[in-house]
């Protein structure tokens, strides 16, 4: 029997070849873009094309006050027209922040190869980042702007948040404010009961909130389907026929499913034919559910190459940023 089975440790001497191997890859990569860099890459066309010995690289241009980000292409222009211009200049805060998303989105990728410190490192950034801006979100729109600006609409305004729109005090904003207070009990082993009463407030109104958007999105909105018109004229013989159908196959999935999930009668008859009619209509939709999820994944996966390749490496160009 061999040593090395399904759910046995990796055998240590391929682990080095692979790990030789992503080195050596690694490496050529690095190689092909230092290269690359010392080339240059051709921004611009005709006479004001320029040669930029770098990728990745974001241009502004000044227009008052503000920097307004442009291609490269304008960049060239300025340079071939004026070369001490300083209208049209590198952005190296936002050329930095072009290299770290690229960078980031590698090292999220290379879980692909399998997990290691790298990827724990962009997670963990990624997590960190997330917690931190949704954190700040929350205290400025939420206690400085519901709480505080209400309590004290001219200080808030005055010293926190100078866009308040609020400018009569309401002490309603105490209930609030304590209720948050009472759930940091939660912090201690002591009065963590305290915390249980704040949290059954959120819980319970949270839930009944809830309650009523999806009685009113899912329920009512599908019930309300079943009472429209089988037939649907349209404009056109071809919009009519589109829409007629649509209704027809809303009835008959309503009722093909209720009927699968009615076990009160033994599926037999014209019972169990409408069901196996709603077993179809179920897994068409889990299929296009599925589907749209993966479909959205991909869109994601593409979305990041092109940044990659179009904004951080220059290879493509496909809206005429360079």
């Amino acid at each position: 029997m061999s040593q090395f089975q399904a759910g046995s440790p990796v055998d240590p001497a391929v682990a080095r070849r692979a790990q030789r191997l992503w080195i050596a890859v690694l490496a050529v990569i690095a190689a092909l873009l230092v290269v690359r860099a010392w080339v240059g890459t051709e921004v611009g066309s005709g006479p004001s094309a320029q040669v930029v010995h770098g990728y990745g690289m974001v241009y502004v241009e000044q227009k008052g006050a503000m920097h307004v980000q442009v291609p490269a292409s304008a960049w060239a222009e300025a340079v071939a027209a004026d070369p001490a211009q300083r209208q049209v200049t590198v952005s190296w805060p936002r050329t930095v922040g072009v290299w770290i998303a690229a960078l980031m989105t590698l090292a999220v990728l290379s879980f692909l190869w399998r997990d290691n410190p790298v990827y724990k490192l962009a997670e963990s950034v990624v997590v960190g980042v997330s917690a931190g801006y949704v954190m700040s979100t929350a205290v400025w729109s939420s206690l400085v702007d519901q709480v505080f600006g209400k309590l004290a609409p001219g200080l808030t305004k005055e010293w926190l948040s100078p866009g308040l729109t609020v400018t009569e005090t309401d002490w309603w904003a105490l209930v609030p404010l304590l209720l948050g207070m009472l759930l940091l009990c939660r912090l201690s082993a002591k009065l963590s009961w305290v915390g249980m009463f704040p949290l059954a407030f959120v819980v319970g109104v949270f839930s009944g909130w809830r309650f009523v958007q999806y009685v009113e999105s899912d329920l009512l909105a599908q019930v309300a389907t079943m009472f429209d018109p089988l037939w649907v004229p349209g404009p056109t013989a071809a919009a009519t026929v589109g829409g007629t159908l649509c209704a027809v196959l809303v009835l008959v999935g309503v009722l093909s499913v209720l009927a699968y999930f009615f076990f009160s009668l033994e599926h037999k008859g014209p019972v169990g034919g409408a069901a196996r009619v709603g077993i179809w209509y179920l897994m068409i939709t889990f299929g296009a559910s599925f589907g749209l999820t993966v479909m959205g994944r991909i869109a994601l996966f593409a979305a990041r190459c092109e940044f990659l390749f179009d904004d951080w490496l220059w290879l493509i160009d496909p809206a005429g940023k360079h």
